[in-house]
């Protein structure tokens, strides 16, 4: 799976880790010592003193990337404007190389489920996310990659394949795929999912960053 992954980059890859505050120390140390870092857009919208410090000499120092878990790209209730505000900003502050969220629902009639739920992969479901996606797009004045989503259980009415429901869903509203390869070995295990076929089906030029 991993090799067919890797086959997906065209370019040199660089090596990323998750940004952790307790590591601070070390990353001033060490400045150059990876890459770039991922930072969880949900807590750091709005942030102010120390860790505001912090993330402005990352960003001094290193690419970042910027991956969220509160968008609900695939739910039925309005995006939060606060939210997406406050990514905006964030987003316009740091300049990040990506911004990205999950392929998910996580909100039902204004419920919150804190968690990541499985998407339909129909027509129908389709054509609601490219919709969304193009309006978070706008928003945010630039490209948003969506990561595919672990998963235990999947939709009997489903009428399209995960990794084509990406492709479609990139080439018609022009944002890409953070493949997480680990998610794609579970879903592989747990639904049955050919990972050479699906890393076959995704085109190249739609992940930004696995």
């Amino acid at each position: 799976v991993w090799e067919g992954a890797v086959r997906l980059l065209s370019q040199t890859p660089w090596f990323g880790i998750g940004l952790r505050s307790q590591h601070a120390d070390a990353i001033s140390a060490a400045p150059r010592a990876v890459d770039w870092y991922e930072l969880l857009s949900d807590t750091c919208i709005g942030v102010g003193g120390a860790r505001r410090a912090l993330l402005e000499r990352v960003r001094r120092d290193h690419p970042v990337a910027l991956h969220g878990v509160s968008l609900s790209i695939a739910g039925s209730d309005p995006f939060e404007t606060p939210y997406l505000k406050g990514l905006r900003e964030l987003s316009d502050w740091l300049d990040p190389a990506f911004v990205s969220d999950h392929l998910c629902w996580t909100s039902l009639g204004g419920h919150a489920s804190h968690d990541l739920l499985p998407v339909a992969y129909t027509e129908e479901v389709l054509d609601h996310v490219a919709a969304r996606v193009a309006a978070v797009q706008e928003r945010l004045g630039r490209r948003l990659l969506l990561e595919n989503a672990s998963a235990y259980v999947t939709f009997r009415g489903n009428a399209i394949g995960e990794a084509e429901f990406f492709a479609a869903l990139c080439q018609r509203s022009g944002c890409g795929m953070l493949l997480d390869v680990n998610n794609l070995f579970v879903n592989a295990a747990n639904l049955g999912i050919d990972p050479g076929a699906y890393l076959a089906a995704l085109p190249s030029e739609a992940v930004g960053y696995l």
